[in-house]
């Protein structure tokens, strides 16, 4: 296994940490059978996004790799082959954890370097995974973020984020703080094939509500949309209703990709469970990772529509939200201007 293949930027060869330092665990428990953990003391926490890429921040935190949502669709899984893993099964249940990542976010925080730019957490694999329940990172991270009013946002798929609600509060009040929480359908048989690992859709919206009832907007990730199987009319109409009713502040479309590493797997789950549409999504993806333009323009057209009929409004992909801090009920002396990206 290349532990010293994982770096911060693959051009260097500097390290995030040694194979002295990593820790190998199982749980015979009924919710980590047949997962394996990989313990770590991370040299590194926050990460800078290439940029080529399409996302609309710059920094990132991730105290995971691999996950056991197990999503067939997950563009992170190529992430896995850096340490010689197995982008497929090995994805699912090979899971690095980065143990010291609060310490060491706080850390970086504080460091004179460090400009307060939004940091993003949960574009690559999700932070609020079965794991997390057992590791307890992100409780110190967030405060952390708080303890220096720096912004970030949150994108998952896990129910566990309410655990963390009154520290989301928190920080709240000193910073902009950004939740969506992913749902990109509602058939209740789609999604037992393509997200074994997740919550049910219906427990996701549940957390949109509950975020909402408690002041904190939560806007929704309809991704994936997926081709020929998540996007009838009548799956999308489905599909926004149900996040309108959830209270979301917004719901923004993303056609699936298929990237190297996650095209393959999820090519040979479609070749199982739906083999005649393989050569469609031969045709629909010859030009690469992404869907043809016109096919991405129809569903995003199509949702925003839906979402107007409902009421809410779409954002841009993976944007924050802000969150309003409470009126100040007494003059405060100035205070000095935080970095956003909003």
């Amino acid at each position: 296994m290349r532990w010293e293949n994982l770096t911060v930027d693959p051009a260097r060869d500097a390290a995030l940490f040694g194979a002295d330092r990593v820790t190998t665990r199982t749980f015979d428990t009924p919710e980590f059978r047949g997962i394996t953990f990989h313990e770590i003391r991370a040299r590194s926490i926050v990460n800078r996004v290439p940029g080529a890429s399409r996302m609309p921040f710059e920094w990132t935190v991730n105290p995971y790799r691999g996950c056991t949502h197990a999503c067939v669709y997950c563009f992170a899984r190529k992430t896995h082959s850096y340490l010689d893993l197995d982008t497929g099964l090995g994805f699912d249940s090979q899971i690095v954890v980065k143990v010291n990542a609060p310490e060491l976010l706080r850390r970086q925080l504080a460091s004179h370097r460090w400009q307060g730019e939004h940091i993003a957490m949960g574009t690559n694999v999700d932070c609020y995974q079965r794991a997390e329940g057992r590791y307890r990172l992100m409780p110190g991270i967030i405060a952390a973020l708080r303890d220096h009013a720096n912004p970030f946002s949150i994108l998952t798929k896990g129910t566990l984020i309410l655990r963390d609600l009154d520290l989301l509060r928190q920080a709240s009040e000193v910073t902009d703080v950004g939740i969506s929480v992913s749902v990109g359908f509602t058939d209740t048989e789609l999604w037992r094939t393509v997200e074994p690992g997740t919550p049910a859709p219906e427990r996701r919206l549940d957390v949109v509500r509950t975020l909402t009832d408690h002041g904190i907007g939560c806007g929704v990730l309809m991704a994936p949309v997926i081709p020929f199987l998540g996007d009838h009319p009548a799956q999308l109409r489905a599909t926004v209703q149900a996040v309108a009713a959830s209270g979301a502040t917004s719901v923004t479309p993303l056609v699936l990709h298929l990237r190297p590493g996650a095209r393959e797997w999820f090519m040979a789950w479609l070749g199982h469970h739906h083999p005649h549409l393989v050569p469609r999504y031969e045709r629909l993806y010859a030009e690469g990772a992404y869907a043809p333009k016109w096919y991405q323009r129809r569903i995003t057209r199509q949702v925003h529509e839906l979402a107007e009929e409902y009421g809410i409004g779409p954002t841009r992909a993976g944007m924050p939200r802000r969150i309003a801090a409470p009126e100040p009920t007494a003059p405060a002396a100035p205070e000095p201007t935080q970095l956003t990206l909003l």
